[in-house]
């Protein structure tokens, strides 16, 4: 399992602009059950994504589609875990 943890390199008024465009990506990789969860930091200096793909080498190639990396908005940080313990809730996650 992978943790994205994305920081934006410009401001929101940049962001914004690429913020539908992201959300279609967003869309499509949940479609894909590539991605579990996904939401913004507080305060807004970037997101978190959480991801269930097989390798990190896919992770990066999806990645690469990401509106925000295309147009250079965001720096992303790729952390790899195994989820050893979870709530009842989220049991599917464990490997």
């Amino acid at each position: 399992m992978f943790l994205i943890n994305l920081t934006y390199k410009t401001e929101l008024k940049k962001i914004d602009q690429f913020l539908n465009e992201h959300i279609t990506f967003l869309n499509e990789q949940y479609a894909l059950e590539h991605f579990l969860a996904s939401g913004p930091k507080i305060p807004r200096t970037g997101g978190i994504v959480l991801s269930k793909v097989e390798n990190r080498a896919l992770l990066e190639k999806i990645i690469e589609k990401d509106p925000f990396k295309i147009n250079g908005l965001a720096d992303y940080e790729i952390t790899e875990f195994t989820a050893s313990k979870t709530c009842e809730a989220l049991k599917v996650l464990i490997e």
